[in-house]
């Protein structure tokens, strides 16, 4: 029996410090690739291999919104259909079996990304089309396709500028829809999408500072094209190792790919994040969180139970007298007199 109490004790001191070190309450992740056409095809890799990592850490489908602008599964060009490689040796499936993309195709579009941020959607939009976070919410927000100096580029048609971008935010924080944000880009250069920034608790990072090219990593000859970015390549390698109980932090994070192996130089800002990210764990923004109460609080379950506020002694049982209903109810049968 003590040794019971014991680990209860240890347990409840664990479960005590680990909801001391955050006070968010819930996590959302918004992945958007803005790329089309078959030689774009990295990019679809990008956006599912981060779908696929904060997926397996436990953040459900239904507090994930996935942005596709074209959907490299089904091209006719794909020698596996129904399959998206981001390795040459074929080793993971990120498009896997139950994949649920949220706006695909033409509906990734500038405005619906900011209505999509700022929760000005039209009425009746579905709910899986909705970011409905709030102040206790955790947002990761992942962006790849191709980009330059102050945008980023939606399907070669249109364009979201960092000022745009910022303001999205802003209104956001304005409007209470987040406790933090953890910003994530790759693109060409990708940190001038975050150098606008001027909410507090973001978090960012980016594959290429301005001036500098954001690289892919290798091709794949059965399919014939690039089918991965450097920075996101090394992103999923460490996310790979990731467990939900797992201690990495998100400083470790922000080193995944020195210049060495990247070529271009990751940019990280964090002057607008009061958190050492040395001491913020990754799970808080690629896991789930599963909200414990704490108590000190015993309950005594041999002692005497309260019904309507008065006791009664579970032993003495008042005797009812139980007996059969009928069969078929008498009164359908009875004939009404005149």
């Amino acid at each position: 029996m003590d040794f019971v109490k014991i680990s209860l004790i240890l347990v409840s001191c664990f479960v005590f410090s680990a909801k001391a070190q955050t006070t968010h309450t819930n996590n959302w992740a918004v992945l958007v690739d803005t790329s089309r056409f078959w030689f774009n095809y990295r990019h679809v890799a990008n956006v599912l291999s981060i779908y696929r990592s904060v997926k397996r850490l436990g953040i459900p489908d239904s507090q994930i919104i996935l942005m596709v602008a074209d959907d490299m599964a089904c091209n006719p060009r794909n020698p596996r259909p129904a399959t998206v490689f981001n390795n040459a040796n074929q080793h993971i499936n990120v498009y896997g079996d139950d994949v649920e993309v949220d706006y695909r195709g033409y509906e990734v579009t500038v405005e619906n990304f900011v209505r999509l941020l700022t929760g000005r959607l039209p009425p009746g939009t579905p709910r899986s089309k909705q970011l409905l976070t709030d102040e206790g919410s955790n947002v990761l927000v992942y962006l790849t396709g191709h980009g330059g100096d102050g945008f980023l580029k939606f399907q070669d048609s249109e364009e979201i500028t960092s000022q745009e971008l910022a303001d999205a935010l802003e209104q956001m924080w304005e409007k209470r829809r987040y406790h933090e944000i953890f910003f994530m880009i790759d693109t060409c250069q990708a940190a001038s999408m975050y150098e606008k920034f001027y909410s507090p608790n973001i978090l960012a990072v980016a594959s290429s500072l301005v001036g500098e090219d954001s690289l892919s990593h290798h091709v794949d000859p059965a399919i014939g094209v690039y089918i991965i970015d450097r920075y996101t390549y090394f992103a999923l390698d460490f996310l790979e190792k990731v467990e939900p109980d797992s201690k990495q932090s998100m400083g470790e994070f922000l080193k995944v790919c020195p210049k060495q192996v990247c070529i271009s130089t990751v940019g990280v800002r964090k002057d607008l994040f009061p958190r050492d990210p040395y001491k913020t764990p990754i799970t808080d923004f690629f896991g789930a969180l599963r909200p414990v109460e704490f108590t000190w609080a015993g309950l005594n379950l041999t002692s005497k139970t309260t019904i309507k506020g008065k006791p009664k002694n579970l032993e003495k049982k008042e005797k009812v007298k139980l007996q059969y209903v009928q069969q078929f109810p008498s009164h359908l049968f009875e004939t009404s007199k005149s």
